[in-house]
Formats: C-alpha cells, structure tokens, sequence
C-alpha cells in the first residue's frame, strides 16, 4: 500500500497564514532589542562553555530591565538551550538548582519582621522571600515566542534525572508550579483532528502516539475515517504542537479486541447509526507536562462533543491496556493465587497461543492486580488510576485482545474496558477519592472468587 501523505499537505507557514500584527509588533520589538544587546555588547563571554554562557545569559536577564532588550536575551537564551549539547545540561541545572535557589537568610528575616510585626507588607515579604529567584527567570524566559516550548522541552531533559540527583527537585517543583498556571484549562483549545488538518499536527499525531503505534500516512487516515474520530487539546503558546489527544472508534457493539478497531481493510460504518463510543488510545504529547493533567478533562469535554454531533450515542467506553501487569506478575510470589501446577505457566511470555485453563488464571490474576494490588491507596496500574480517578467503571476484562508484541510483554494480550457511565460519573469518582472504592461489574467482581 502506497504511503500517501494528506490532500493539499503544505508548510507550516503556509498552513498557519500570514502573521498577525500581534506577531509583526513582537518581531520589531524583538529586533530593536537585539540591536539594543549588541550597541551595549551584552553577549557572554566566547572562552566560556554552552551552558555557563547560557548561565551568563540568565544572571544577565533575571537583572535586566529593558523591555526589549530583555525580550532579546529571553529569545537568545531559548535558542541556546536548544542547541546546548546533551552533556552540558547537567552544568546547566546544577546551577539553576544552587544559583537561582531560595535564600534561607532572607526568607529567616522576613518571617522574623512578619512575626514582629504581623503586617500585610512583611506577609508579602515573606512571599517574595520563598519564590526561588528561577520562577522570575523562567517567566522572563516564558515572553520568548518560543519560551514556553523551551521550558517544557528542558523539564522533560530534567526529569529523568531526578532519581540520581535529588537536588533538582526544587528546580522541578518550580517549573510544574509556573506550568500548572501557564496550561490551566481556561487556556486550553479542543479541536477536532481530521485529514484536513494542517500537515504539521498531522505528522505530530503519528510522532506522538504512544499506545498503539501509527505506521505511516495510509494507518492515520484510516484512523481518521468517517467512523473514527480524534480529538486534541492546543496551546496558545505552541500553536499546532497538541498537548494530548485521543483516538475513538464509533461502533454498534462493546469493543473486546483491538485488531477490529485498528483493521484498514474494514467497511466504513455510518457513523450516524452507531451507539457506542470507543476510546482506545490517550497519548500525552510532551514529557515535559507530566503531572499536568489533561486527559480527564479531555475526556469529558470529547464527551460533550461527540454528543451534540450523533446523539444516538448511548454507551461509552475504553478499550485500554494493563501496562503494568506482566512486571507485577513477574515480580510477585504468586503461591497464595495460582495453582501450584500453573506457578511457572502464568510467568513464562505470552505467545499468540495460551493453553486455555492457564489464560482463565492469567484473567484472574489481572483482576485481582486491577482490584487488589494498590501503590499507596491508588491502583498500581497507571491506566487504572487514571481511568477510575475519572469516574469510570472497570467494567470487561479481555484476554487475546492485543496479541501485539508491546501488549503481550506488558498486558500479557489482556485489554479492559473502563465504562464511562455519564449519570455516575462523579459518585464513582467521589466513592473512589473518598473512600478508595473501585467501582466495578459484577463480571469483574466474580473473577476474584
């Protein structure tokens, strides 16, 4: 099959039109500040390293004043990060983390002024005093055009080495702050992705998905036929860059494998005579907005969506995997839950073909991992906390739903159906935060017995 790229396909210019004169202003500004940098000789030093010029760069602007100029060194300072090699990051937060950190004297002084004298004055002291001088310098960074793309993108380099340099976790802490602000949910966009979408989002969709991987241009527009949807959330601040999206399936029946779903060879169906929503894939799009959540209210805001376009729709559910399944099940003692002669079977790698007796166990394990087996007092498995932290409902489990490679070595070929019931939705979430309750079918319940 030929790999065909989207009708009428062009630049990211061309999609975008011309530029506003919001954007013409910001573009003069931003030039007469650079002419400002170079009269003044604003620049760091050429013998120093990447990232302790772009340190010089920081201390430079966390002082400035100047609009211009200042906008200038933002803008020069997201096109050295950009470019600052892999083994300069490290120099780089070792500095923002100790440099740019709370001062404990200052922060001693204010509660010891507002304790003296308990004023409105000395409590917004005390404010000042506990904002790490960075936060002023990521929302001076933040007026670049491209500030906000770059904060994101150094968050996700930041991440994952936190674990061996706990040190960080203050910078990080500033940035998830500033972030949680920045991607409220007053500022967020929901649009309908189709095949006349501009390339760029397009060509993002496929780089993105993260659940069940997009070969090539032919997979998405199958993906996006008439009885499919996708939908996004946008940014203003990174334009045609999604933030998250989910992929739907609209049918007539309750989804229990995922080939069907995927299938490209298939008849469209109408999707004005179906009665059931399919959400099968969620993927958010940048490392470096975990723990900003978007997918709950993506979820609800595509319900409303999909409802006022086809309001036969009646049922509304996932077909999700169990990622963290197979790691638990290889990693627990298993004697009290499996009979002795399966122990070895339910561990060995899932192939296209299970012995019958040993897949009813492996379903029944997943039950009790799904209802049973907790990280604090959330459900171990990712997608499950997720999904029931939204309200829904674990209602199926499926075994042979994904035989792909990724579903057999993390879900052992098992999917679940998670069922968004729009008249329960918030008893089950408030029952599930409040009282730790998972809410589920009896189907599923029985599985435990």
């Amino acid at each position: 099959m030929s790999e065909e790229s989207p009708a009428g396909a062009v630049s990211t210019e061309a999609a975008s039109g011309t530029i506003n004169s919001l954007g013409r202003t910001l573009s003069s500004v931003l030039e007469a500040g650079r002419e400002i940098l170079a009269r003044r000789g604003l620049s760091p030093s050429s013998k120093a390293g990447p990232a302790a010029a772009l340190v010089e760069l920081c201390r430079e602007l966390l002082d400035h004043r100047g609009e211009a100029s200042g906008l200038a060194l933002a803008s020069e300072i997201t096109r050295c990060y950009r470019e600052l090699p892999e083994s300069e990051r490290t120099t780089l937060f070792d500095s923002l983390a100790s440099e740019f950190e709370v001062d404990p004297d200052a922060v001693q002084r204010a509660a010891e002024h507002y304790r003296e004298e308990t004023s409105q004055e000395n409590l917004a002291a005390i404010a000042r005093a506990v904002e790490a001088p960075r936060q002023k310098l990521f929302r001076r960074i933040n007026t670049a055009p491209d500030g906000t793309a770059t904060l994101v993108t150094m968050r996700g380099h930041l991440l994952p080495l936190l674990r061996s340099n706990p040190q960080y976790r203050g910078l990080d802490s500033d940035l998830k702050h500033l972030f949680i602000s920045w991607f409220n949910k007053g500022f967020l966009e929901l649009r309908r992705v189709d095949w006349s979408s501009p390339a760029m989002v397009l060509e993002r969709i496929i780089d993105y998905e993260a659940v069940h991987e997009i070969n090539g241009w032919d997979d998405l527009r199958n993906r996006l036929r008439e009885d499919r949807r996708c939908f996004a959330f946008f940014h203003p601040a990174l334009r045609d860059d999604p933030l998250v999206f989910v992929e739907i399936a609209l049918t007539d029946e309750l989804p229990g494998a995922l080939a069907p779903l995927l299938q490209q060879e298939r008849v469209t169906g109408n999707a004005g005579n179906a009665n059931t929503v399919v959400f099968y894939s969620i993927s958010n799009c940048h490392p470096g907005l975990a723990g900003i959540s978007f997918g709950n209210f993506l979820i609800k805001n595509v319900v409303g969506e999909l409802k006022n376009e086809l309001p036969s729709l009646k049922t509304f559910v996932t077909l999700s995997p169990v990622p963290g399944f197979r790691k638990w099940l290889l990693s627990t003692d298993l004697d009290e839950l499996v009979p002795e002669e399966q122990l070895e079977k339910v561990k060995q790698p899932v192939g296209k073909v299970v012995e019958t007796d040993v897949y009813e166990t492996l379903l029944r394990l997943c039950a009790h991992y799904l209802l049973k087996v907790k990280s604090g007092e959330l459900p171990m498995d990712p997608v499950a906390r997720f999904h029931l932290g939204n309200g829904a409902r674990l209602h199926r489990i499926h075994g042979g739903a994904d035989l792909s490679t990724k579903g057999r070595e993390q879900s052992g070929g098992i999917m679940v159906n998670y069922l968004y019931d729009l008249d329960k939705i918030e008893e089950y979430h408030e029952a599930y935060f409040d009282q730790g309750v998972i809410s589920a079918s009896r189907s599923v319940i029985k599985m435990l017995d």
